[in-house]
C-alpha cells in the first residue's frame, strides 16, 4: 500500500534514496524495484530486520535490477548518520506526527538531500485524523504515537522553513478513514469486532485484487477523504554552488 505517487518523483535508476522511518519497508521495496539505492532508516530494529529479509528475498525473485541496492541503517532521525548532501531523493512517510521535535527532524531532512534533490513527507490529514481522535484516546495516547495533528499549510510552512519548496501536494488512501473511524469507535485493540473485522478483509482483497471498482471509487474519494496527505518538494540550489 503506497503513498506516494513514484512517477511524479521522477525516481531514476541508481539514484540515491534514504527512505527516513521505513516502518515494514512498503516504500523501500518500491524504490528498490525503480533501480535506486535505498538505505531504509529507522529506530525499530526488529522492523529492520524484516526488511532486511525482504530485500533479500526480493534478490532471489529477481526482482531487483541490476546496479540497484538496498541496506538497512538503525537510527536517530535527529542526528542522521549520513554526510551533507548525500542524497538524491528523501521520503519520510507517516513519521513527523510522532516526532516531538519535528523541525529538527525537517533540517536534518534537509541536510542530508542533495541541491535539486526531491523529497516527500507524508502525514495523516488533519479532519479525517481529527476524528479518531476525539473517538479514543488510546489510537494516539501510546507510546511512540501521534504527539500533533498537522494542517496542510502548517507542515509546509515547517518544511518551508527548513530549506525546502513545494511542487505538488495531493491526498490518499480515502477506503482507510472509515476503516480507522470504525476501529476508534469501537476500541483499537478489539481485535474482534466484526465491523472493522469485516472492513479489514475489503481492504485487504482490494490491495490484493486491484479491482477496478474500488480503485476508482477510491481515487474520486480520496480529494475529499483521503487519510494521507503527501507534500512533494525540493531543495533549492546547485550542487558544487
Amino acid at each position: 500500500m503506497l503513498t506516494v505517487d513514484f512517477d511524479l518523483l521522477g525516481v531514476r535508476a541508481g539514484q540515491r534514496v534514504l527512505d527516513l522511518g521505513c516502518g515494514a519497508g512498503r516504500h523501500s521495496f518500491e524504490y528498490l524495484r525503480r533501480g535506486a539505492n535505498v538505505v531504509a532508516f529507522d529506530q525499530d530494529t526488529e522492523a529492520l530486520a524484516e526488511v532486511e529479509t525482504m530485500f533479500g528475498a526480493m534478490a532471489a525473485a529477481g526482482e531487483v535490477p541490476e546496479g540497484a541496492s538496498a541496506t538497512t541503517v538503525s537510527g536517530d532521525a535527529l542526528g542522521l548518520p549520513f554526510p551533507d548532501d548525500h542524497f538524491d531523493q528523501v521520503i519520510a512517510s507517516e513519521i513527523m506526527e510522532h516526532i516531538p521535535e519535528d523541525e529538527k527532524a525537517m533540517r536534518e531532512l534537509v541536510r542530508v538531500v542533495r541541491p535539486g534533490g526531491r523529497v516527500v513527507v507524508t502525514v495523516p490529514r488533519q479532519w479525517p485524523e481529527r476524528i479518531c481522535w476525539a473517538l479514543s484516546d488510546e489510537y494516539h495516547q501510546v507510546e511512540g504515537g501521534h504527539v500533533r495533528i498537522y494542517r496542510r499549510e502548517q507542515l509546509i510552512g515547517r518544511l518551508r522553513e527548513a530549506g525546502l519548496r513545494e511542487v505538488h501536494h495531493h491526498h490518499a488512501h480515502a477506503l482507510h478513514s472509515p476503516y480507522w473511524w470504525l476501529k476508534c469507535a469501537v476500541g483499537v485493540d478489539n481485535g474482534d469486532h466484526p465491523l472493522p473485522k469485516l472492513y479489514h478483509k475489503l481492504l485487504v482483497w482490494d490491495l490484493m485484487q486491484k479491482p477496478w471498482l474500488t480503485r476508482t471509487v477510491e481515487s474520486a474519494l480520496n480529494p475529499v477523504l483521503g487519510k494521507s496527505l503527501a507534500v512533494y518538494l525540493y531543495k533549492p540550489g546547485v550542487v558544487g554552488a
